[in-house]
């Protein structure tokens, strides 16, 4: 069966409306807009290619991180355009959409679609924890607010979150806010078959969830 990816744009617009806590995101489809973007916006930046056909964006140089200032910001809107194009000839490319780059730890969070058990969501560290680790949990959704708390607390790295070598303690209740938002969303659509959120950056200040992805 053949999944429909949802445009980015569409995808933050859900999420919006769901209430859950994401970052701002900006539209560029020109080099002068993404500079009058980015400086809207504020320094440092995250730039990705924006184009339906294109789901793993850092593949084929479509995502550049830590933009420092204009010229920076000139540079990377051409090269990523030009990557994306010269890895994907035949893709849409609607521009490039820009973030201010937040601080925190990496978590990732997703969902997927069983024909049996219905959603099953996912938790773990992002990164490498969850690429090498496999540090991940899993509950079928719905979920409780206890479901949520033990998806966190049985990763191995939830030493981690809690704070370690006297760093502070990132905020977990906000990592439970978003499991809980996510399992109430999947319930009101049932139609989606596969999210993604890569990265949830966290910190002690609060969650929020800076990529997203999501198929129906």
């Amino acid at each position: 069966m053949n999944h429909i990816n949802l445009d980015q744009k569409d995808v933050f617009l859900i999420l919006q409306d769901a209430s859950f806590p994401i970052s701002r995101i900006l539209l560029a489809e020109n080099e002068e807009q993404a500079v009058e973007n980015g400086k809207s916006l504020g320094f440092p930046l995250v730039m990705k290619i924006d184009s339906p056909e294109i789901s793993h964006k850092s593949d084929c140089g479509g995502v550049k991180t830590g933009i420092q200032n204009e010229g920076e910001l000139r540079l990377s809107y051409r090269q990523v355009m030009h990557d994306a194009h010269t890895a994907y000839p035949q893709a849409t490319l609607h521009g490039v959409l820009l973030q201010k780059m937040e601080n925190g730890r990496e978590i990732i969070i997703g969902a997927k679609k069983d024909p049996t058990f219905g959603h099953m969501i996912m938790f773990g560290l992002g990164g490498i924890m969850v690429e090498v680790m496999k540090d991940v949990s899993f509950r079928i959704s719905p979920l409780k607010e206890s479901d949520a708390m033990e998806m966190i607390q049985e990763i191995k790295g939830y030493a981690i979150l809690k704070g370690t070598r006297g760093e502070k303690s990132v905020d977990i209740k906000s990592l439970t806010t978003i499991l809980l938002l996510l399992s109430d969303l999947l319930s009101k659509k049932p139609e989606i078959s596969e999210l993604d959120f890569n990265p949830v950056m966290v910190s002690e200040h609060g969650a929020i969830i800076v990529d997203a992805r999501i198929s129906l």
